[in-house]
């Protein structure tokens, strides 16, 4: 018996921020699905070269006022990155937050707009520690 993963599925509360988020990573919009009957939609957004592997975005049209709750009995959606500085620059200077700074220059930790944890992990080996990151405090949880 064989078995391949589809996707992760994550709800939104904000579709066009949490886009924008996953925009942020790096990602694209691959497939859409709009349901009028059941008032929501699912977008699937992947890194380009990815697309078998999608995070499945789950928005309600009529909203979700469970959102955004802690998600932590979720756990984290995982993503490599090619300079795991620049990507958490990047993510800063769009007002995300580094909930855990890559200190070590191999892993941090985000939150997307709808408080999925994100980890962030350097590809290859772990870049030499650097300031900002290396004297930064953790904020938040993960």
């Amino acid at each position: 018996m064989g078995l391949k993963y589809l996707h992760t599925m994550v709800r939104v509360k904000d579709l066009e921020k949490s886009k924008a988020f996953y925009e942020l990573l790096g990602m694209t919009e691959i497939r859409r699905y709009d349901n009028d009957q059941g008032r929501f939609s699912l977008i699937f957004m992947a890194p380009p070269g990815q697309e078998d592997a999608p995070v499945e975005l789950t928005y309600n049209w009529d909203g979700d006022e469970g959102l955004p709750s802690d998600g932590r009995h979720f756990g984290h959606l995982a993503y490599e990155v090619d300079d795991i500085y620049a990507m958490c620059q990047t993510l800063m200077d769009h007002g995300v937050t580094i909930n855990r700074p890559p200190r070590d220059g191999h892993m941090a930790f985000v939150r997307s707009p709808d408080n999925i944890s994100i980890e962030l992990l350097q590809a290859g080996k772990a870049k030499p520690p650097a300031e900002p990151w290396a004297s930064m405090a953790n904020t938040g949880h993960w």
